[in-house]
């Protein structure tokens, strides 16, 4: 299950997707008193519509962009303006997030689409470490119609607007549903979220779903 050998990078997300979620969750060693003033958590309200009701939502797509690799995400809702890194599996084919010292650094999945191609391109971040707030602490406030900027090393920035925000289990992951090709450039933002513990650390996943809108 915890292995990627024989995967399509643009689909097959029932094999990676644990695998992804695996990587990304984060024990946070005990700092118990950094819950109190926990990560920001989606409402019901933002989450993701059905697919009839989310496409009339949005404004008409552009075009899919060829290939080329994020340098930059901007979420101005979540005051997210950080690098973005590539990682990929190790030698175990777990994939690796960004190192926990890297708490400001966003990491796409190389093993997806970049964004702005057509399909799913997956952008992963801590929420937070031992130290405080990472990266994505405050991604669970990510409303409805909000943006998403990912700066591409071809010069050209994909825009993405926000349809969902959700907080989704570890255990028993909806890997299809969050991951599916929609036939349109789609980005996933993903952090640890929902309920901690000393024990278990953190439960779910906070997911921001996004559909391309733009392209500056």
């Amino acid at each position: 299950m915890g292995r990627s050998e024989g995967t399509d990078r643009r689909g097959a997300w029932g094999v990676v997707a644990v695998v992804l979620l695996v990587g990304v969750h984060l024990v946070r060693g005990g700092v118990e008193e950094l819950r109190a003033d926990g990560p920001p958590q989606p409402l019901p309200a933002a989450a993701p519509d059905g697919t009839r009701a989310r496409t009339a939502a949005l404004v008409p797509a552009p075009g899919p962009l060829s290939a080329s690799p994020p340098v930059r995400v901007r979420v101005p809702a979540a005051r997210v303006d950080a690098p973005v890194t590539g990682v990929g599996l190790d030698a175990d084919g777990w994939i690796e997030p960004p190192p926990p010292e890297e708490d400001r650094l966003a990491g796409w999945f190389t093993g997806a689409v970049t964004p702005g191609e057509r399909g799913t391109a997956v952008v992963v971040g801590h929420v937070d470490t031992p130290s405080g707030p990472a990266v994505f602490h405050a991604l669970g406030a990510v409303g409805k119609g909000s943006r998403v900027e990912v700066r591409r090393r071809d010069g050209r920035t994909a825009v993405f607007t926000v349809y969902g925000t959700e907080v989704v289990p570890k255990e028993g992951f909806p890997a299809e549903r969050v991951y599916r090709d929609t036939g349109v450039p789609e980005v996933r933002l993903i952090t640890c979220g929902g309920t901690f513990t000393r024990e278990k650390g953190y439960e779910g996943n906070v997911v921001v779903s996004a559909r391309l809108t733009g392209i500056r």
